[in-house]
């Protein structure tokens, strides 16, 4: 029975938010403030954290980041108001796996649930390291470098570049890398695959990588460019 552990200030959202969890089978705990939730993630080791941006007593992007020193293997998902793409992405940087922006559903919820928490007890059978161009993917280690630099990436981000790198040169459609990365592509359109891609290259572009190797291609998915592609 895997474990949540619900990070939420409001007084009516937070115990309904347990409540349903409860329900479907979950052991979950309730923290209203990232001091708290910060104590009971290192005492209950959660397996998945739900985790509200708007904290009372610290900016909840502050505790996620503190969250994910403690809980390197757990999934967190941030639960926000907050519908600016950057701000998302600051999440994601501080150690956010997945998002939600309220108001959500229940049922979506409950799913990407499930989904994150499939894909976390899933063995790895990879063995092998891919190549493409300066990129190099350490599979078996999830290790990332450009031209031998390492570039820090958090777990979907690893997961969505080994997804295009491993097909460069071809168009990935967002279903299938929301199917494959995520396996959420059921719930239709959504920016999570977005805020992820822009961060991505961010990464990338930071360590020396043509802005153009993730190429957007409108009304159908990403393609990872192949070097001679993007370069010439």
């Amino acid at each position: 029975m895997a474990r949540v552990l619900v990070v939420e200030d409001d007084p009516v959202i937070g115990p309904e938010l347990e409540s349903a969890l409860t329900v479907a089978g979950y052991r979950t705990d309730l923290a209203a403030t990232g001091a708290r939730a910060l104590d009971l993630g290192g005492a209950v080791m959660p397996d998945l954290v739900l985790l509200d941006l708007g904290l009372p007593d610290d900016d909840g992007v502050t505790v996620c980041r503190r969250m994910r020193a403690v809980l390197p293997q757990a999934v967190i998902v941030v639960l926000t108001a907050r519908t600016e793409e950057f701000e998302v992405v600051v999440a994601l940087d501080a150690g956010a796996d997945d998002y939600l922006t309220k108001p959500f559903r229940l049922t979506e919820l409950l799913a990407r649930l499930r989904a994150h928490l499939r894909r976390q007890a899933a063995p790895r059978d990879d063995d092998r390291t891919l190549k493409v161009g300066r990129l190099s993917l350490d599979l078996p280690a999830r290790r990332a470098y450009v031209a031998g630099d390492e570039v820090a990436l958090r777990p979907k981000e690893f997961d969505l570049l080994t997804a295009l790198a491993s097909r460069a040169g071809e168009v990935v459609s967002r279903e299938e890398l929301m199917d494959e990365v995520w396996d959420v592509n059921w719930f239709g359109p959504t920016k999570t695959l977005d805020v992820h891609v822009f961060a991505l290259r961010r990464k990338l572009i930071d360590h020396g990588e043509d802005p153009q190797r993730i190429a957007t291609v409108r009304g159908r998915g990403y393609r990872y460019e192949l070097p001679e592609t993007a370069e010439g």
